[in-house]
């Protein structure tokens, strides 16, 4: 098995493949910070699909570059968890350095481009020469859609494979497939939150935030039970985890921001905020929640990717070129937040439409196996173009 380093990790490892935040027992140390737990997803779910035997971090921040060539040695391949990284604010520190040290292969492991609002995407010229390291140091860069396919493409890219994310395989089961049960049975919900939103990527902040909490005003009224799924926002920390002053103090700072004050806090989200908000710092803390839902939706990509790779149906609401791309690569039931028509939930629950998506999943899911194989990275997925279903293993 394989000696691997990664690149930008999201939490802290535990029980071989399994992460949560670092010093998730003392929540204190992290209360006021935001993180978005969704990395941590994509990192842990990351770490399910390969086989390893020595995890290490590439230190980008502060490297000394004698460690660079001690990890030369000592490990096969860098692999860069899956993230936001391909749009005009990236700072990658000391990455070109160290990478030209190093010496070994960077594993592009479903990066993705953000476009702004408005214009073309503009990047820097670092990284365009950290995608171009990536781009020879392997067979191919795993992407999560078509856009940032085009956006490498763009810059003389052309070997890439659109993989989605790690997350929707995190159980590793060609046959899921998502089976809607009868709206009517429908009891139990869990809402995606995203209430921090930047005007550089949500065209309206005033319709993203009013849509956002009249969605959960209705969805809070139709069903039996709900869950407020929140992913790394410190006021919604605080108030999950806080002492009684701190959740006071945060629910006072979500009053006294006008956007929030204006366009999404009102008398009867405030009740569902003390009464029905949920967060944690370990992974399999939301893993083991979506599976008690009988559906998830929202704003929030990984949230909801977590329940479909778990069987849980969920619609998507996109606002961002991130989320539409998700959508997309996954066939998956989504609203757009800024078109004019009414949602109506009865429209998105339609096996067809979830049949689409078992189909983008399945065609999804072999694109990632093969991407892995390709790129000689000794992984479980299974070949799902041989008789047979065992899972691949290939040494790096």
């Amino acid at each position: 098995m394989a000696r691997v380093l990664v690149m930008i990790p999201s939490g802290e490892v535990y029980d071989h493949d399994c992460v949560r935040w670092y010093n998730y027992q003392d929540v204190q140390k992290s209360i006021n910070h935001y993180h978005n737990i969704g990395d941590a997803f994509v990192f842990d779910s990351s770490l399910k699909l390969m086989n390893y035997d020595k995890l290490g971090v590439l230190p980008i921040a502060d490297p000394k570059m004698e460690d660079i060539d001690r990890l030369r040695e000592e490990y096969d391949y860098v692999f860069l968890r899956g993230s936001n990284y391909i749009h005009s604010d990236m700072d990658w520190r000391n990455t070109i350095d160290v990478l030209k040290r190093l010496k070994l292969p960077v594993l592009g492991f479903g990066i993705g481009a953000q476009a702004p609002v408005k214009g073309k995407i503009e990047l820097s010229e670092q990284t365009k020469t950290v995608l171009r390291m990536m781009a020879d140091s392997t067979t191919s860069i795993g992407v999560r859609g078509a856009y940032t396919a085009q956006v490498l493409w763009d810059l003389g890219i052309t070997n890439v494979r659109i993989v989605g994310c790690p997350t929707a395989f995190r159980q590793n089961n060609p046959d899921m497939r998502i089976k809607l049960p009868s709206l009517d049975s429908v009891k139990n919900v869990g809402i995606t939150l995203r209430r921090e939103v930047s005007p550089a990527y949500a065209q309206d902040i005033k319709r993203y935030l009013t849509f956002h909490r009249d969605l959960v005003k209705h969805l809070a009224g139709r069903f039996d039970d709900i869950t407020l799924m929140a992913q790394g926002e410190p006021e919604e920390k605080k108030l999950v985890f806080g002492s009684n002053i701190q959740r006071e103090e945060a629910m006072q700072a979500l009053k006294n921001n006008d956007w929030v004050k204006n366009w999404y806090l009102d008398d009867t989200m405030e009740r569902l905020y003390r009464e029905k908000l949920f967060y944690s710092d370990v992974v399999s803390d939301y893993e083991d929640l979506v599976r008690t839902k009988d559906c998830v939706l929202g704003y929030r990509l990984h949230g909801n990717l977590m329940a479909l790779s778990n069987g849980v149906p969920s619609i998507y609401f996109t606002y961002d070129s991130r989320t539409v791309e998700f959508a997309e690569t996954y066939q998956i039931p989504s609203y757009d937040v800024f078109s004019k028509k009414e949602f109506v939930l009865e429209d998105y629950w339609n096996q067809d439409l979830f049949d689409k998506f078992n189909r983008a999943w399945f065609q999804t899911y072999r694109e990632m196996a093969q991407f892995l194989t390709e790129n000689n990275i000794d992984h479980k997925m299974v070949d799902v173009m041989k008789a047979d279903t065992q899972p691949q293993r290939k040494v790096a």
